[in-house]
C-alpha cells in the first residue's frame, strides 16, 4: 500500500492544483454523467402509482422545493412527458433573484449545457438521411483541415457520436464571458487539434471537441451556419420559439433568459456564459421547448405531424449501441444508456458553471423528463438532486428488479478483488497538453475488501463515504443501495480497466502500472527535498549571523555548496512555476486570446529552470562526492537533491509542464 508522507510544505504546493481539478469537474469541459447516489428515502407504496399529472406534480412539489433549498439553488424548471403529451412543466424558485421573477416553464430560458449535443446529433442524423454524411467514412472528406489518423485508423462520425474517437480532453476557451473573445466554430476547432490518445473505436472518452467537430461538419455539408441550420431544421418545425444556439442571445430572447448563480446565499447574477464550441453546449431553451424535442424523439422522430427524423433513423440513433465494459450501460449514437430497474433508458446530462441539467427518455415506456437548475449550489447538490430525481422517479413510476449476476463463490470473489486492487486513471483526460499535469492528481485507487467486495475512491455514497461494491459474478460487482454495477475487463488474465454503470458509456478507468502509480509520491518527495534545501539557505545564513559564526566552507567546497543551493532554487522555481501555470490555465474563465506567446514562453521557462537546476545539481554532486572535507550527511543530501532534480525534470517532460504548444 502506498503511503503519503506528512510533508506540510509540499502539500501546500500540490494543493494549489486542487482548484484546477475542481473546475474541470464542474465546467462543461469536464461535464460527465451524474454519478449514482443513494436513492430517495420514501416508503414503498402498496401499488405502483400511476404516472399522472396530479400524482407527479404532488411528488415533485414534495421533493424539489426542499431539495433546492437544501442545495442553495435559486431556481429550476422541470418537464415530464408521457404518451405524446406534456404531463407537467413547472418552474420552481426564481429566474431573477433581484427582481423576484419566478421561473416560467413556457418562456424562461435555461442553459442545458451538453444536452445541446442531442440537437447536434439529431442534425447529423438528418444529414445521414440526406446522404451527405456517411457514419463510417473518414471525416476528413468533410473538413477543410486534417484530423490525423491514430494507429493507422481515420476518425469516423460513428466514433465521434459514441465518444470513441480517441481524443484527449480539452479545456481552453470552452466557457467564458467576454463577447469579444467569441470565435467561429471552424476557427475554434482549427486553433488546436487535440491528440488522439486511444485507438479509435475502443475506449469511451467524452469529447467536447469531437462534438463541435460534428457540428462543423453539419455546417460544411449543409452550406449554412450551425445556428441557422438548427433553427431552420429543428426549432421552427418543432415550434421551439424560445430556443437559440446564438451567442450572445438575440434581443428578442435575451429578456427571457434566467440569471445564473453560484448559490442562493451568494445571490449575485453571473455574466452570460459563452462557448466557442457552440455545437457542444451553447443552447438556451425553455422547459416547454425542450418538451417538444423530447416528444419528437419518443414518437419515432415526429411531433404533431412534423417529422424531424424518419422512424428508421430514430431507431438507429437510439438503439445502435457501442459496448463499454462487460454488461454495463452503453453509448448509443449521441444518447447514452441509463437503463434503470430493467427499463431501457437513454439520456444526456449537461453542465455549465452555473446551470446543471438532465434529460432522460424511456422509449419503451413513452416517458421522459427534463430538469435544469440555474445555480451551482453547494457541496455537489446539483449532482445529488439529479440522481435522486432519476432513482426516485424510476422507483415510483417505473419499478423493477435490479440486474442480477451469475453468482460467485467467496474464494473466487476474494481472488478477483485482489487482482483488481490498484491505481487507475480516467480515459477522459488531457495527456499531451500542459494540462496533462493534472494526471498527477487524477489517480483513482481501488481497494479489495476481505469479502471480495471493492471500494473505489472516486464515487461516494450520499454519506460521503466511498461506496461499497459487492461481488455478484465473475468480474462483476453491484452497489446494493441502487443496483448500479461495476465491471472489469481483463486481457491475458490481467486487469486492464473497469467501468461503473453510471459513467461507462463516456469514460472508463484504465489500469496504471505500479511505477506510474508511485509517480505522485516521487513528485511530492522530490519537491519536498528541493524546497527544504531552498529554505535552508536563508535559515542557515540567519543562524550564522545570530551566533556570529563564519561560513565554514572555502574554495571548491564553498562553490559546490552554493551551486547546490542555486540548483534547488532554480528547480523549485521551475516546479512551482509549473504548478502555478496549470492552476491559472484551469481556473481561467476566459479563452486567453492573445496569450499563446506567454503560455509557450512560460512552458519554455519552466523547462529551462528545471534543466539548469539539474545541471547545477549534478555539478555540485560531483564536487561534493570528491571532497575530503565534506561530511557524509552533506554528501547524502547532495545525492538526494540531485535525484530530486532529475525526477522533477523527468516529470516536467513526461507530464507536459514543459513544451512548446499553447493548446490545452
Amino acid at each position: 500500500m502506498r503511503l503519503n508522507p506528512a510533508l506540510p510544505i509540499l502539500a501546500v504546493c500540490l494543493l494549489a492544483l486542487a482548484p484546477a481539478l475542481a473546475f474541470a469537474q464542474e465546467a462543461i469541459v469536464e461535464e460527465q454523467l451524474v454519478m449514482a447516489e443513494e436513492p430517495i428515502a420514501e416508503p414503498a407504496p402498496d401499488r405502483t402509482p400511476n404516472l399522472t399529472k396530479p400524482d407527479v406534480e404532488a411528488w415533485m412539489d414534495g421533493f424539489l422545493p426542499a431539495a433546492l433549498g437544501a442545495g442553495d439553488i435559486v431556481g429550476a424548471v422541470v418537464v415530464v412527458v408521457k404518451d405524446g403529451q406534456v404531463l407537467l412543466q413547472k418552474g420552481y424558485g426564481d429566474a431573477d433573484l433581484g427582481k423576484r421573477t419566478p421561473v416560467d416553464p413556457e418562456t424562461t430560458l435555461f442553459r442545458p449545457g451538453s444536452i445541446s449535443k442531442l440537437f447536434t446529433w439529431t442534425a447529423v442524423m438528418q444529414q445521414v438521411e440526406a446522404g451527405r454524411i456517411d457514419l463510417d467514412a473518414d471525416v476528413n472528406q468533410y473538413l477543410d483541415f486534417t484530423i490525423p489518423a491514430r494507429d493507422g485508423k481515420p476518425l469516423t462520425m460513428r466514433q465521434i457520436m459514441t465518444h470513441t474517437g480517441g481524443f484527449e480532453d480539452t479545456m481552453r476557451g470552452l466557457i467564458f464571458s467576454d463577447p469579444d473573445a467569441l470565435a467561429t466554430l471552424g476557427d475554434s476547432l482549427k486553433q488546436w487539434v487535440p491528440s488522439r490518445i486511444h485507438t479509435p473505436g475502443t475506449t469511451p472518452a467524452y469529447s467536447n471537441y469531437a462534438t463541435a467537430l460534428a457540428g462543423y461538419i453539419v455546417e460544411r455539408v449543409s452550406e449554412e451556419s450551425f445556428d441557422e441550420y438548427v433553427e431552420r431544421r429543428l426549432f421552427v418545425p418543432l415550434g421551439m420559439t424560445h430556443s437559440s444556439f446564438r451567442q450572445p442571445l438575440p434581443d428578442a430572447l435575451a429578456g427571457f433568459m434566467s440569471q445564473g448563480y453560484a448559490s442562493l446565499a451568494d445571490g449575485q447574477p453571473k455574466p452570460y456564459e459563452l462557448i466557442n464550441f457552440t455545437a457542444a453546449g451553447s443552447l438556451a431553451t425553455s422547459g416547454a421547448d425542450i418538451a417538444r424535442f423530447m416528444l419528437a424523439h419518443l414518437n419515432h422522430g415526429e411531433y404533431q405531424g412534423v417529422r424531424i427524423l424518419s422512424e428508421a433513423t430514430t431507431q438507429t440513433m437510439q438503439r445502435t449501441a457501442q459496448p463499454s465494459v462487460g454488461p454495463l450501460n452503453r453509448m448509443m449514437l449521441g444518447f447514452y444508456e441509463t437503463s434503470l430497474n430493467g427499463h431501457f433508458s437513454i439520456a444526456h446530462a449537461g453542465d455549465t458553471r452555473w446551470f446543471h441539467s438532465d434529460l432522460r427518455l424511456f422509449p419503451d415506456d413513452g416517458v421522459g423528463y427534463f430538469i435544469s437548475m440555474n445555480s451551482a449550489g453547494g457541496g455537489g447538490a446539483t449532482g445529488r438532486i439529479r440522481q435522486q430525481l432519476a432513482t426516485g422517479f424510476a422507483q415510483r413510476y417505473l419499478p423493477g428488479e435490479f440486474p442480477q449476476g451469475s453468482g460467485i463463490d467467496a474464494e473466487a470473489a476474494r481472488a478477483q478483488a485482489a487482482k483488481v486492487a490498484g491505481f487507475y486513471e480516467n480515459s477522459r483526460r488531457a495527456q499531451t497538453s500542459v494540462m496533462g499535469a493534472l494526471r498527477l492528481l487524477g489517480q483513482v485507487e481501488v481497494t479489495a475488501k476481505p469479502d471480495g467486495g471493492l471500494r473505489v475512491a472516486y464515487s461516494n455514497a450520499a454519506s460521503g463515504a466511498p461506496r461499497q461494491w459487492n461481488p455478484i459474478g465473475p468480474w462483476l460487482w453491484q452497489d446494493p443501495g441502487n443496483g448500479e454495477r461495476l465491471a472489469v475487463e481483463t486481457k491475458d488474465g490481467e486487469v486492464i480497466r473497469f467501468g461503473m454503470e453510471s459513467s461507462a458509456p463516456i469514460m472508463v478507468f484504465e489500469r496504471l502500472p505500479d511505477w506510474r502509480a508511485n509517480v505522485p509520491l516521487l513528485a511530492r518527495t522530490s519537491l519536498t527535498v528541493v524546497l527544504l534545501t531552498v529554505l535552508a539557505w536563508p535559515i542557515s545564513a540567519m543562524v550564522r549571523r545570530h551566533y556570529r559564526v563564519r561560513y565554514p566552507l572555502t574554495g571548491t567546497d564553498a562553490k559546490a555548496h552554493r551551486t547546490g543551493r542555486w540548483s534547488s532554487l532554480l528547480t523549485g522555481l521551475g516546479a512551482c512555476g509549473g504548478i502555478a501555470l496549470v492552476t491559472w490555465l484551469a481556473d481561467s474563465t476566459e479563452p486567453l486570446t492573445g496569450m499563446d506567446g506567454f503560455i509557450v514562453l512560460a512552458r519554455l521557462g519552466i523547462g529551462l529552470a528545471l534543466i539548469a537546476g539539474t545541471v547545477l545539481a549534478l555539478r555540485s554532486l560531483w564536487q561534493t562526492l570528491h571532497s575530503r572535507k565534506r561530511h557524509l550527511l552533506a554528501k547524502f543530501w547532495s545525492l538526494a537533491l540531485t535525484l530530486a532534480c532529475l525526477i522533477l525534470l523527468w516529470i516536467g517532460f513526461a507530464y507536459r509542464f514543459i513544451g512548446i504548444s499553447a493548446g490545452f
